[in-house]
């Protein structure tokens, strides 16, 4: 038993010899004598030391052809006098009609579900997007463009919208509502 114990004390001192000895073998190239720079602080002062690379020259500026504005004489776009030259006559909306339950909602989301009747007392029924089923004749205002019904058929309900032209009138467009395939 002996034996086995000088031999156990072998081992630990020969692993801490090793652990010494590995340790101060990685302390070395850390620390330095004095006057003498470590790696790290040669590489910084030979890159300092180097001439830095050329500049790329400036870019050559071009010359701009000069436009001289000759247009005067001619109509102000901007002013208000060319937009309407019937002065105030022409088609626009009627603010004093009252409106009608249909116009709140989009045309787009009205949907066209069947139709009463026939002949010229024929209706239309439309339904709206809060889900209520709407009569619809001709002269019925619906969708909110002004769309005043100008026909109604099995298959669609034919209008004409109310939109502004974009010089201050209004225009007249054809839309139409389908009716819907189950």
């Amino acid at each position: 038993m002996h034996a086995s114990r000088f031999l156990g004390m072998c081992v630990r001192t020969c692993g801490l010899a090793a652990l010494v000895l590995g340790l101060g073998a990685c302390g070395r190239g850390i620390t330095s004598t004095p006057g003498e720079a470590p790696n790290l602080e040669r590489w910084v002062a030979d890159v300092r030391a180097r001439p830095a690379p050329p500049l790329e020259p400036l870019p050559v500026m071009q010359q701009f052809e000069t436009f001289e504005y000759a247009a005067q004489d001619m109509r102000d776009p901007f002013s208000d006098a060319w937009r309407n030259p019937e002065g105030g006559a022409g088609l626009r909306p009627d603010p004093n009609r009252p409106k009608q339950p249909l116009e709140q909602f989009p045309l787009d989301s009205l949907d066209m579900v069947g139709t009463i009747g026939q002949g010229p007392g024929l209706l239309a029924l439309v339904m709206a997007p809060d889900k209520v089923t709407h009569r619809v004749r001709p002269g019925t205002y619906m969708g909110q463009n002004d769309g005043r019904v100008v026909g109604v058929y099995e298959d669609r309900v034919e209008l004409v919208e109310l939109v502004p032209d974009g010089a201050g009138g209004w225009l007249e467009r054809p839309a139409s509502i389908a009716l819907e395939d189950q």
